[in-house]
């Protein structure tokens, strides 16, 4: 049995798809493996107004439960429900009383989180009347989780975080990245660090470049008008992307803490190239998808302007100016309306310096680089390419791979990265969340693309559904005698 947590919970937007979606079935988890049990309660806050039997009522159908279901109404009977204007500064004293109701009845000792799954502009006024009207005011502790976008370039992340430092520390403050909670995506730093084997060659000598690629099939949906002010550049690559090549670059830490992790995170993104305008504009490039065959181009989706510019994917090229990675790239893709849905990072070693079996003489192809590919979804798990003889007579090779996956028993126990995200924030464990300076740095970034960007006309739309992107991306990779691992008609 898990160790239990006990904590109040304040969510703000606490009807929304996402609470619905994955917080509220991520607690019920975390409920039946008994890290919530007794002490534990629930205020969801948002404008709709609501009973407390009609609110759970939302609860009991986003963990697809009846009422015969003992365990799920057990439960269910610690949420409670009261509309709210995150606007009103007198409203938070009716919070504040049904808190402390929850407190004492639950026996909380003053814990408390605040989960804000709000629009950002909404942030700082939260998190400034939390404190003001004695929300904080407790002898427990108070952490504030931020759910994505923070921010929409690095002036704007900055006066949010701005705005919520006057009402909380850092180490309270908790920008929650789904990513972070998948379990390949932490197994990175077990294959790193926990093997000899692999962190001696993790390092320009032997890897000749280091592939990320966040595939999806499906395109923007109802998402369409959050999403046109987005684009894949600042929805997946500032966050996701750049916090899984931060995993991937960072130098081993002192040791396996939050403190020690962020800080070897930050000195990666630290010393990533930050590129000239004309270097953003050779190494990277952009698309929007068109029409398919029963699929609208982008700018025929609903919500979405006909003369739209804005991305659906991104590819690139990040350098990292430090003695680990001079001169090895890290190539990065992500779109919409792409082939499949996966994620997947491809780690390609150097070949040897001398291929002594493809001699004219021997008839043999050439040796093909070893590649280390880390599954991270749907299909958790791992896989090495190594080069070995053929089985006959002759001395011939061919590639073959070393396989493992994360079996269907052990794939159904994994935890939900919500669920493995919601505990970490009641342990107080940072280590899964994006620190400000870690944002900071990746703002600076992606900036610069965007200003590039900003002050060109693309040829829009430029890749069809069901691809793996335009033409530019295989060329951007092909430019320096590279190929994608992963890529169609092979």
């Amino acid at each position: 049995m898990a160790a239990e947590r006990t904590s109040l919970f304040i969510f703000f937007g606490g009807t929304g798809d996402l609470a619905y979606r994955k917080l509220y079935p991520s607690m019920y988890n975390l409920y039946k493996k008994g890290t919530l049990r007794e002490h534990f309660g629930v205020l969801g806050t948002s404008r709709e107004k609501l009973t407390d039997e009609q609110f759970r009522d939302q609860v009991r159908k986003s963990l697809g439960t009846a009422k015969t279901d003992k365990d799920a109404e057990k439960f269910v009977s610690h949420f409670v429900y009261e509309a709210h204007d995150v606007t009103d500064k007198e409203h938070y004293q009716v919070l504040k009383k049904r808190a402390e109701e929850l407190d004492k009845k639950y026996e909380l000792n003053g814990n408390r989180i605040f989960y804000l799954s709000l629009a950002p502009s909404f942030f700082g006024t939260v998190a400034g009347f939390l404190k003001t009207e004695g929300l904080t005011d407790t002898d427990g502790f108070d952490r504030v989780v931020i759910e994505k976008p923070f921010g929409r370039d690095f002036d704007s992340a900055k006066q949010l975080n701005d705005a919520l430092s006057k009402s909380f520390d850092e180490k309270q403050i908790f920008r929650i990245d789904h990513y972070l909670g998948k379990e390949m995506i932490q197994n990175i730093e077990a294959v790193r660090f926990g093997n000899t084997l692999i962190e001696s060659l993790w390092n320009n000598r032997y890897i000749d470049n280091i592939q990320v690629t966040l595939s999806e099939k499906l395109g923007v949906e109802e998402r369409a008008s959050y999403y046109d002010n987005s684009g894949a550049l600042r929805d997946m690559v500032q966050n996701h992307i750049m916090q899984i090549v931060s995993l991937l670059a960072m130098e081993q830490p002192v040791s396996f803490t939050d403190v020690d992790i962020r800080a070897e995170k930050v000195k990666a993104l630290r010393s990533l190239r930050v590129y000239n305008v004309a270097e953003a504009s050779t190494n990277f490039v952009r698309g929007q998808y068109g029409a398919g065959d029963s699929q609208r181009a982008y700018r025929d989706e609903d919500n979405v302007p006909h003369d739209s510019n804005n991305d659906t994917f991104v590819a690139g090229k990040l350098l990292f100016d430090n003695y680990r990675w001079s001169g090895t790239p890290f190539y990065i893709r992500t779109g919409k309306m792409l082939a499949d849905k996966f994620t997947r990072v491809d780690v390609v070693f150097k070949k040897p310096l001398i291929d002594i079996f493809s001699f004219p003489q021997n008839h043999n192809a050439p040796l093909e680089a070893n590649v280390l590919t880390m599954y991270i979804e749907p299909h958790a798990g791992f896989s090495l390419r190594l080069n070995a003889k053929t089985n006959g007579q002759g001395f011939q090779t061919e590639p073959i791979n070393l396989d493992y996956f994360v079996d269907a028993k052990d794939s159904k126990a994994t935890p939900e990265p919500y669920e493995r995200l919601l505990h970490d924030v009641m342990k107080g464990d940072g280590t899964n969340f994006s620190s400000w300076q870690e944002v900071s740095y990746a703002w600076r970034f992606v900036d610069q693309i965007r200003k590039v960007w900003d002050l060109q006309q693309p040829q829009f739309p430029n890749y069809t559904p069901g691809s793996m992107g335009p033409a530019s991306a295989d060329e951007l990779i092909q430019r320096d005698h590279r190929q994608w691992v992963y890529r169609l008609n092979k």
